[in-house]
């Protein structure tokens, strides 16, 4: 525990002068505890803090660090790249090597574009489906949330519905000020896993639509997998009506399959945006997809899309390093052993203690509902969610070292585990997890 107890509120009063809430990004606070996390290193499953505490991580950099903290192929890779002189801009060998692996390993990506963040991959999607389309709306799902770009600010996160007067349309609901309140105009939402909504709205817009984008499974909600058959309807609806399909797999890529969500569900996209664990951490989103659409980018086609920082070396060697790694034989076994005592261990201890919350997992990445005691299908099931017992849940752990991270009361959040977490981890998680419920 604390051996030098106050230096995170120095750190935070200090920061607080010069950063924008002595924050770097918004969602660096963890809402629950009123701080960020200040570190001086991870190492596997653990980070430290500058007061001395060790931490079990179940936030692994919003999700990003699939490997761990400090793994030795990612710190391999970045020393190699480092040694070459920290090329910037320039094309080395190494992007079409790992260009080929994410080829090799996701089902959609005949081809590859880099870029720098999921924000910029999901923009750059839709801006290749509109210029292959020719067309100017897009289609996208209650609660899944496609980056911090104008066209995407909607109805991703906020208070569940009262109620539905529109069906089958989610009244719109922009996420952030400054959003021309024209771009509605080029906007439908309709709730996740309704078969029957989705199918009316491509009915009366299927023609107009240049996209549908969706996150395959719905991690921005904690964990929401999509209900037998929806992956297909949404594939052969796109495909009837002329609009592509993209899968957002800027959390779900690699958490439950090499080839992420759609080569687990066996259902292909016309296009996939992939961050996050794609390099373990590094800086790094890709735009991957068919040849026939790929091609619509510059210098092919008439779609802009460049960058002087995308797919800079330091991230290209992480990616061979971190593509190399999973497509081991034995890693997603080892994945879903953990996660499966992970998810049903938590499940118990919370039964047992007679706390209302729901768990819900697939592969790496998991839900905690707090409030809530059915299968969550759908955002609107989120309805009452318990945002103070959340709170006190993420307090109470982080006091035993376990740090699970919070954006906000209402915010339904998701957490997850890396390779490096041990079942003794898993464990030991479990131990201070019952000793947090006893005082909650």
């Amino acid at each position: 525990m604390p051996t030098k107890p106050g230096r995170t509120d120095e750190l935070f009063d200090f920061a607080s002068r010069y950063l924008v809430a002595g924050v770097s990004g918004s969602a660096r606070l963890n809402a629950a505890t009123g701080r960020p996390l200040y570190l001086t290193h991870g190492d596997g499953s653990r980070v430290y803090d500058v007061d001395g505490r060790e931490f079990i991580d179940y936030n692994l950099s919003h999700g990003a660090t699939f490997l761990g903290h400090n793994h030795p192929r990612i710190r391999e890779g970045i020393e190699k790249a480092l040694a070459m002189g920290v090329i910037c801009a320039y094309e080395t060998e190494y992007h079409s090597r790992a260009a080929r692996l994410i080829s090799e390993t996701v089902p959609c990506a005949e081809r590859v574009r880099f870029a720098n963040s999921g924000s910029e991959a999901t923009m750059s999607a839709i801006r290749l489906a509109r210029a292959h389309t020719k067309r100017d709306k897009i289609l996208k799902f209650e609660g899944h949330f496609h980056g911090l770009h104008d066209y995407v600010m909607w109805n991703a996160h906020g208070p569940a519905r009262a109620e539905f007067p529109t069906y089958p349309y989610v009244p719109l609901l922009v996420e952030s000020a400054g959003v021309p309140k024209e771009i509605a105009q080029f906007v439908i939402v309709v709730p996740w896993n309704d078969p029957a909504a989705f199918q009316q709205a491509m009915r009366e817009h299927g023609d107009e639509l240049a996209a549908v984008i969706c996150e395959p499974v719905n991690y921005n909600s904690g964990c929401i997998p999509p209900e037998p058959g929806m992956l297909e309807l949404l594939r052969a609806e796109t495909t009837k009506h002329g609009a592509l399909l993209i899968f957002d797999e800027v959390l779900s890529g690699f958490r439950m399959a090499p080839g992420g969500a759609q080569q687990y569900y066996g259902v292909t996209p016309d296009v996939c945006t992939l961050a996050k664990a794609v390099a373990n951490g590094l800086p790094l989103a890709v735009i991957a997809g068919k040849a026939e659409f790929m091609r619509t980018f510059s210098p092919f086609g008439p779609a802009a899309h460049s960058g002087t920082y995308s797919g800079h070396l330091f991230a290209m060697l992480a990616v061979i390093a971190s593509l190399t790694e999973i497509r081991q034989d034995g890693f997603y076994p080892a994945i879903f052993a953990k996660a499966e005592r992970l998810y049903g261990g938590l499940a118990d201890l919370f039964a047992s203690h007679g706390v209302p919350v729901r768990v819900q997992g697939l592969g790496a990445r998991f839900g905690i509902y707090f409030g809530v005691t059915k299968e969550v299908k759908c955002y609107q099931d989120c309805a009452t969610i318990d945002g103070d017992l959340g709170y006190k849940f993420i307090r109470a752990c982080f006091e035993r070292g376990l740090y699970f991270h919070n954006y906000g009361k209402l915010a339904l959040g998701h957490h997850g585990f890396s390779a490096s977490h041990s079942l003794a981890d898993i464990e030991e998680t479990l131990n201070r997890v019952e000793d947090a419920l006893h005082n909650l």
